[in-house]
């Protein structure tokens, strides 16, 4: 008898189990009334207790934040933490109980309600926090994939230090710092060693081989005149940095230098594609290089490198890497597009990207480009092999021959819009030969735009983008962002006080905040409610990657290493 009603009751929970409204009422109760909570699992595993604040943490889900549903989740798979979640069951028994129970005097109410306890405890409920969990995992991943696409835009969209010649270093201890000395254009012009530092931890440097390694870079400073020095800011870049400062005050030229940002140096170094460029240099050398062309050209350098490797975003090895992907290779296509391509420089990294081009495509440009020399116009890129009539119409708007014979060529005016944009110049009174000449300039600020698409029987957007380009012919999108922030002293994170005025470049932003290398050891933290005395819904409204900005010390823990920074001005007194 009794396997009979138990049999009874676990169909009857089946059936509420697949109630679809049921698991509609509970999953929305749940996310607006429900708990995210976590425990310590094993305090053993987190030894540097980053998980500390999560050992007895709880928030209702409704309000949980993508970063923190991302740290808890990292925290449950090194099986630190235990996560769940928890409700008021008693309320949702109740909904249940209330909609299968019509007659509390009926004989089977007691059987229906043991098997809606079961139902819920078994079936429904372990089913919708899975569900859940899943939502919220989602929504953590497609915020940390929306930040680092976006921190990767900025970084890509950083602007080039043009016509400099660069002294690029690639910090180290044991092995020593490896130096690249590139011209204008890129090209590697010297490559050398220096060892300033200790080789092991407690043991003072060789004082030989520091005053070799200080006269080696004076050396090179003068031969090439050089005129910033990029420094990687990985390990040791720190103590590299008040090497080169102090040497730099020996020099009698005004010689600055950068804090470098080589994340993926390392990976591009050691890939096949650095192995092509550089055959005859060591991996370390070949970092150098990419140091000092970074900053350069970030875009064409940073090209180079798989994005995720580029480390600007936060929990990006926790989400889906094939999402990631996806939206960081669409991020640096739109960008590369967005700039536009040298065609006679360009390397076949960032050939690539541009619209319609594929790796092969790109490879036999460069095979042209050295047979036949450089390109002189548009049309010749027709010859190209496998670059068909529809692929040279998708990407050739992105294409640029800077000194040509047709002075179009060099702007984002796509060739089906140079017969419009030469009726333009007409009417206005020049021709192709005056683009962006101060005149030219003054006589489109005056120019009567409704006139002008009355005559040419064209739409706004096209005759706004032909006289943004006959205007400025060679613009940068770059070139509208502040340069990277150049210095020529070093700071050290014991001289930092409370209220203490400093300025710094944004390297990366989180949900919860902004960091800023000040030019001490430790990037400083802004957190978002330090961004500004309004309130601020995500820091990314306020500061993007490579902003310069003008910050405050808030506080500073010398034991840990942190600084702690604020945007907002302190009241004086």
């Amino acid at each position: 008898m009794e396997e009979a009603l138990q049999g009874a009751r676990d169909i009857i929970a089946e059936m509420i189990s697949d109630q679809a409204d049921y698991r509609k009422w509970i999953r929305n109760y749940i996310i607006k009334r429900g708990l995210i909570q976590a425990k310590v699992r094993d305090e053993s595993l987190d030894e540097r207790q980053v998980y500390a604040q999560y050992y007895d943490y709880e928030e209702p889900v409704e309000r949980i934040v993508p970063h923190r549903i991302l740290a808890l989740n990292r925290g449950e798979a090194e099986k630190i933490l235990k996560v769940s979640i928890t409700e008021d069951s008693i309320a949702v028994k109740n909904y249940l109980k209330r909609s299968e129970i019509k007659n509390q005097k009926s004989p089977a109410a007691a059987h229906v309600e043991m098997a809606i306890v079961d139902a819920y405890k078994r079936l429904i409920k372990p089913s919708i926090e899975r569900e859940i969990r899943a939502m919220l995992k989602e929504k953590g991943e497609n915020q940390a994939i929306h930040i680092f696409s976006e921190n990767l835009r900025q970084l890509l969209l950083q602007p080039p230090m043009k016509g400099k010649i660069v002294l690029g270093v690639d910090p180290a201890f044991r092995t020593g710092c490896k130096l690249s000395v590139v011209d204008e254009t890129g090209k590697v012009l010297d490559i050398d060693v220096i060892y300033p530092h200790e080789k092991s931890k407690g043991k003072v440097a060789d004082p030989k081989l520091v005053e070799q390694a200080r006269q080696k870079v004076l050396d090179k400073i003068t031969k090439y005149q050089v005129e910033i020095v990029s420094i990687g800011n990985g390990t040791a870049s720190r103590e590299t940095e008040s090497f080169i400062v102090n040497l730099l005050k020996e020099t009698k030229q005004a010689v600055y230098y950068v804090i470098t940002n080589e994340a993926g140096a390392s990976v591009y170094s050691a890939s096949e594609l650095a192995r092509k460029e550089f055959p005859d240099l060591q991996v370390e050398e070949r970092s150098a290089v990419s140091i000092a062309r970074r900053l350069q050209d970030p875009l064409a350098e940073l090209v180079k490198i798989d994005p995720k490797s580029i480390g600007v975003g936060q929990y990006q090895h926790d989400v889906t890497q094939a999402k990631l992907n996806d939206s960081l290779q669409f991020v640096v296509e739109t960008t590369v597009n967005q700039v536009g391509v040298n065609v006679n420089t360009a390397s076949a990294a960032l050939l690539k990207y541009v619209a319609g081009l594929s790796t092969t495509i790109a490879n036999n440009i460069i095979k042209q480009r050295e047979e036949v020399g450089k390109f002189t116009k548009r049309e010749q890129l027709k010859k190209v092999s496998r670059l068909g009539s529809k692929t040279y119409e998708q990407a050739i708007g992105f294409l640029r021959i800077i000194d040509g014979d047709n002075p179009l060529d060099k702007t984002g005016i796509h060739p089906e819009s140079y017969g419009v944009a030469v009726q333009v110049l007409e009417k206005l009174g020049f021709t192709k030969d005056d683009l962006g000449s101060p005149e030219l300039k003054e006589a489109v600020v005056k120019a009567n735009r409704q006139s002008l698409l009355q005559y040419l029987n064209v739409d706004e957007y096209t005759l706004s983008d032909i006289l943004d380009a006959i205007v400025a012919p060679n613009r940068d999108p770059r070139d509208d962002i502040e340069a990277p922030l150049l210095r020529q002293d070093v700071l050290k994170i014991e001289d930092l006080k409370p209220g203490m005025e400093l300025q710094g470049t944004v390297r990366n932003i989180v949900d919860f905040g902004a960091f800023v290398d000040c030019g001490v050891k430790e990037d400083g933290l802004v957190h978002l409610s330090k961004l500004k005395k309004a309130f601020v819904k995500h820091p990314m409204d306020v500061v993007s990657v490579g902003d310069i900005v003008k910050v405050w010390v808030d506080s500073v823990d010398l034991k840990r290493g942190r600084l702690s920074l604020t945007m907002v001005e302190p009241e004086v007194g």
